[in-house]
């Protein structure tokens, strides 16, 4: 005779009845990347950043953020909590310029094309002043260049 109980049994049978992906209600476990030292000491300079640099309607927040491969920019209105535009080396329009292969998207020359398109789209929206983030970044670089270029197309920071 089996040792199972009645309610052992009534398991079985209704595992064996339903399909696997009815049993499961909610995934058991959830993949989430580490982060590496190194981007939790760059987040943290960019926590701190954030709590003296605010953007508004008037005077937004050009904040940029840069990986290993592409540069990316975002003028935001914190008070509304909006992002009045964006740009990066990922967009199109920027690919045209630079060029499609993978090594001229990490490039400084890429990172002041993305700086110019960035300055020209708040001179055509209006904005003439902005804070600028650097993401917890050295001010440095890809960084240093497209603030530089932003500063060119006629953004004051």
């Amino acid at each position: 005779m089996l040792a199972f109980s009645l309610s052992a049994r009534a398991a079985v049978a209704t595992r064996v009845a339903t399909p696997a992906t009815q049993r499961r209600a909610t995934p058991s476990t959830q993949v989430v990347a580490k982060v590496t030292p190194k981007e939790a000491r760059r987040q943290k300079r960019h926590t701190k950043i954030r709590s003296k640099v605010s953007g508004t309607a008037d005077r937004p927040r050009i904040s940029v953020y840069r990986s290993n491969q592409h540069t990316y920019v975002q003028v935001i209105d914190d008070e509304n909590q909006t992002t009045l535009c964006a740009v990066g080396t990922m967009s199109p329009k920027i690919k045209e310029i630079v060029g499609t292969e993978e090594w001229k998207t990490k490039t400084v020359d890429a990172a002041r094309e993305v700086g110019k398109a960035v300055g020209a789209m708040c001179v055509e929206k209006g904005i003439k002043t902005a804070v600028f983030d650097r993401g917890g970044f050295v001010y440095h670089g890809r960084v240093k260049a497209v603030a530089e270029a932003a500063r060119e197309a006629g953004v004051e920071f």
